[in-house]
């Protein structure tokens, strides 16, 4: 432990890189994922074709390969970047699929009666979108994108493998720097993945009591 002590600082900077990922790649995805949820309900046949496409691909394809492309991939069109900011680009790509699926089930929750009362009175969809069923629907899902957001957290750890010094990554440089500490390495960045976990879901505890309150 006294190597871990040591190195806290390494360690702290590799779970504030962890931090960044999760909650930029998680702000995009939210929403690209709300975008693609929106198109997939809507009435334009080619946007519907859009989101449907997007989301079976992306859904499944593994998480590695999209790191891949956009690592590899997005250099050779001549697009070159940090690798934090291509690790970023690839988390959001990844998770933006899984959020237009938890907000697409909160749109079907949002009762048939208050969609018709809203055009009725003459909104537009984008209006009843905007102002009547994405509302209820965020409500509704708040626990849904809590579980995908905190696979997000853990996806995180993929970016070892493409030069992006995380969590994870940080771990294994200390491990191959002394392998007689690789134990209490090994606890210490699982507790600190507990906690960041654990601080998620206080968090979507949290904003599911506000709005629990304000309905």
């Amino acid at each position: 432990m006294d190597y871990v002590f040591e190195h806290r600082a390494d360690i702290l900077d590799g779970f504030l890189v962890t931090i960044r990922l999760t909650v930029v790649a998680g702000l995009a995805s939210m929403v690209i994922g709300t975008l693609l949820a929106v198109f997939r309900v809507g009435p334009i046949p080619p946007l519907r074709f859009l989101g449907t496409t997007y989301v079976t691909l992306v859904r499944n394809t593994p998480l590695t390969l999209i790191f891949v492309f956009t690592t590899f991939g997005l250099p050779r069109m001549g697009i070159r970047l940090e690798f934090v900011t291509f690790a970023t680009i690839a988390l959001t790509v990844y998770t933006s699929a899984f959020v237009c699926e938890a907000v697409r089930s909160g749109v079907g929750s949002v009762a048939s009666g208050e969609v018709e009362a809203a055009r009725a009175i003459g909104l537009r969809f984008g209006q009843t979108m905007r102002f009547v069923v994405l509302p209820q629907a965020l409500r509704a899902v708040v626990a849904p994108l809590g579980g995908v957001f905190n696979a997000l957290l853990k996806n995180t750890s993929v970016a070892v493998a493409f030069s992006v010094v995380e969590a994870n990554s940080m771990l294994r440089r200390l491990q191959n720097a002394n392998g007689a500490a690789t134990w209490p390495l090994l606890i210490t960045t699982a507790l600190g993945y507990v906690l960041l976990a654990a601080i998620l879901f206080g968090i979507v505890r949290l904003v599911e009591r506000r709005l629990a309150v304000a309905r």
